[in-house]
C-alpha cells in the first residue's frame, strides 16, 4: 500500500522514499495522496507537507511554492523551496511575511486577491510553527 514520494527544491532532493500518505497545500486547498490516486497536477502555496513513511513515521516539511505532479503509484512535489518543519528558523518566515506585506501594499490591484492569500498562509504557516 505505498507509493513512491519525492521531494525536491532547486538546490537538492529532499526526500526519494516509499509512503503510504502524503498531504499538500494544494492552492485550491489541501489535499491527501494514497497509492492508486488519479492522475492530478496542482500549483503549491505556502503551507506543510506531511509524510508517512512505509515505515510508519511521519515527517513534515515547509514548502514556499510549487508544483505536485500525482499518479496511482507516485507523488513528486517539486517545491521552489523546502525546510524540514522543525529546521525552520523563525526569520525565514518572518522574512517571507514582510515580503508579502510589501507585494501587498505595490503591484497590480488586478493581483491583489492572489497577494492576500499568499499573505494569509505565510501567517498562517507562522502561528502553526509557533504550536
Amino acid at each position: 500500500m505505498a507509493f513512491q514520494f519525492d521531494l525536491v527544491a532547486p538546490e537538492r532532493a529532499m526526500v526519494s522514499t516509499e509512503a503510504t500518505l502524503v498531504t499538500a497545500p494544494g492552492v485550491e486547498g489541501d489535499f491527501g495522496v494514497m497509492e492508486g490516486h488519479a492522475p492530478l497536477l496542482s500549483t503549491l502555496r505556502p503551507g506543510v507537507v506531511t509524510a508517512t513513511y512505509a515505515d510508519g513515521s511521519e515527517h513534515r516539511f515547509v514548502v514556499f511554492g510549487g508544483l505536485a505532479e500525482v499518479g496511482p503509484d507516485h507523488c513528486a512535489i517539486l517545491a521552489e523551496e523546502v525546510h524540514k518543519f522543525e529546521e525552520l528558523e523563525p526569520h525565514t518566515l518572518q522574512q517571507r511575511i514582510a515580503d508579502a506585506e510589501a507585494e501587498l501594499q505595490t503591484g497590480d490591484h488586478d493581483d491583489i486577491h492572489r497577494r492576500a492569500q499568499k499573505l494569509n498562509d505565510l501567517r498562517s504557516l507562522q502561528m502553526l510553527h509557533k504550536v
